[in-house]
Formats: structure tokens, C-alpha cells, sequence
């Protein structure tokens, strides 16, 4: 059995149980964001939807007594990384062969108000399984009603972004890192990279670097690592335009904003935690 094909699903920015000044700092960023929407699992969620993949904040309500309370355990920021599952029954047993430890799919629900009428998109998980991953989740995302989620309307963002084109893990052992990723997609879609290594995931990838690599390509705009020594550290965007992107953040008064030719960076203090890096 083949492992399955690596593609980028979606990334989760943590909000835990504040997502009204999540969803205000993301649309101040340039994001147009999705109505709130409220999972069967507890949890709920604004979204930005780009072509073929999209960003997702995630939340508990303040009052919350049960439902996803394990998103308070974590910190704000990114905190997840999903991938692609054209068949998560099919994905589960093929990495399962390959000594990958996930967990047996779950499936989900959430209404989705399209036009005038409701519909429930569905969705069905296939999770690392506790522990194998220091700095966050790791997950496959299968989508049993895509239409309900990628709509044409929801796809145009005031910073111009069109993909994400980059996913940001720190690691001490990058090679040690690397590792658990070669196993799921096979070692091919493995690469050496400056300071790290680098997983081809469709038409975006997945670095993983040293803190001192991340602070060569950033500078201060890093994360705040609040004493972890692995963490997910920020996303790098595909922007129609960079002066675009820039007038958004200038519009949306973000500041500490960096531009380069081509390249503008968001320190991760403006954007709970995670850099962020638009590029054209």
C-alpha cells in the first residue's frame, strides 16, 4: 500500500478561549474571514479561505465546562499542521502499515451558512496520536463536503494572499524531526536545507530549523518560545502583491511591519505569536 501523497489541508492558529481579539487581529492582518462556525466537537472557528488550502483560528467559548478544553492546554499561536486525506480510511491504514502512530479517524460536523440556506460540512480526522509531537498537532483532514468549504466569495483577502507557500516548525534536531515526516510521506519527500530540513507538501512545504536559523531569517520578529524548545513558528504567504499586503497591514495598523523587494514580514507579536511572511 502507497503512503499517501502529501498535500497541505489547512493550518490552525490557537485563539484557546479568546477568539473575538483573534479574529480582530487576523482581519486587521488583511484576512477576510469566514462567519463563526461552532463543530459538533465543541470547538468553534473563523476561517481564511486562500485556493487550494486555508487558515484556520481556533477556539473554545470563555465559559466553556467541557467540549475541546484540551485547546487551553496549548499556547496561543500556530498549533496546527493538517494535511491532505482524499480517503482518511484508506490514509489511516496506509500509514498505520508504515509504523506511523496515529489515531483511528474521527469524524465531525459544522454548519455552514452558503447563500440562504444551512449546510453541515463534514469532516473526518486522522491524528498523530499523543506525544509523538512536541511542538503542536499533526493531523490529515478529509473533506466530505468541499463545496460547502471553499467558495469563491470567501477567497478574496484584502493583503492580496492566494496559498500558503510555507509551514514554520523550530527544532532542536531538525534531522531528528525530519524523521516522523519521511516515515509518513516516504524519504524522498525529505530535503537539506540551511539550518534544518525541508518537506515537500504539494505546492507548499514544511521547514524545520534550528531557533538560530529562525532568528537569521527573522530577526526580532520571532516568536516568543516561552520556554519551549520546539515549537511552531510562523507562515509564509503567497500575496498577489507585496505593496498590496503591505497597505493592508497599514490600513489594519499592525505594527513593526518589515518590507523587502518583493517580501513583507509581520512580527509574531502583532499576530498572536506566529511570524508571519508575505511574499509575491
Amino acid at each position: 500500500m502507497k503512503l499517501p501523497v502529501a498535500t497541505l489541508d489547512h493550518v490552525v492558529i490557537n485563539a484557546r478561549n479568546d477568539m473575538d481579539h483573534a479574529a480582530d487581529v487576523y482581519t486587521r492582518l488583511g484576512f477576510s474571514l469566514t462567519e463563526r462556525g461552532y463543530h459538533s466537537l465543541g470547538s468553534m472557528n473563523h476561517l481564511a479561505m486562500f485556493g487550494t488550502d486555508y487558515l484556520e483560528l481556533i477556539a473554545i467559548p470563555k465559559d466553556a465546562t467541557s467540549g475541546r478544553l484540551d485547546l487551553l492546554t496549548f499556547p496561543f499561536g500556530l498549533n496546527g499542521l493538517v494535511f491532505g486525506a482524499e480517503d482518511s480510511a484508506v490514509t489511516y491504514e496506509a500509514l498505520s502499515k508504515a509504523g506511523v502512530p496515529v489515531d483511528p479517524p474521527v469524524e465531525f460536523t459544522r454548519p455552514v451558512k452558503v447563500g440562504s440556506e444551512m449546510r453541515d460540512a463534514r469532516f473526518r480526522t486522522v491524528r498523530m496520536k499523543a506525544g509523538v509531537v512536541p511542538y503542536g498537532r499533526v493531523y490529515y483532514c478529509h473533506h466530505f463536503t468541499r463545496d460547502v468549504v471553499w467558495r469563491d466569495e470567501w477567497r478574496h483577502h484584502a493583503n492580496g494572499t492566494v496559498a500558503i507557500v510555507r509551514f514554520l516548525i523550530v527544532e532542536p534536531d531538525p534531522a531528528a524531526a525530519s524523521k516522523l515526516y519521511a516515515d509518513m510521506f516516504g524519504p524522498e519527500a525529505v530535503r537539506d536545507i540551511k539550518g534544518g530540513k525541508s518537506v515537500v507538501v504539494g505546492n507548499s512545504r514544511v521547514d524545520i530549523v534550528t531557533e538560530d536559523e529562525l532568528k537569521a531569517q527573522f530577526g526580532d520578529a520571532v516568536p516568543d518560545a516561552e520556554g519551549r524548545k520546539a515549537y511552531m513558528a510562523g507562515l509564509t504567504f503567497r500575496t498577489l502583491s507585496a505593496a498590496k499586503a503591505a497597505r493592508a497591514l497599514q490600513d489594519g495598523g499592525i505594527g513593526g511591519v518589515t518590507q523587502s523587494a518583493g517580501r513583507v514580514v509581520v512580527p509574531a507579536r502583532e499576530a498572536l505569536n506566529a511570524v508571519l511572511e508575505f511574499i509575491e
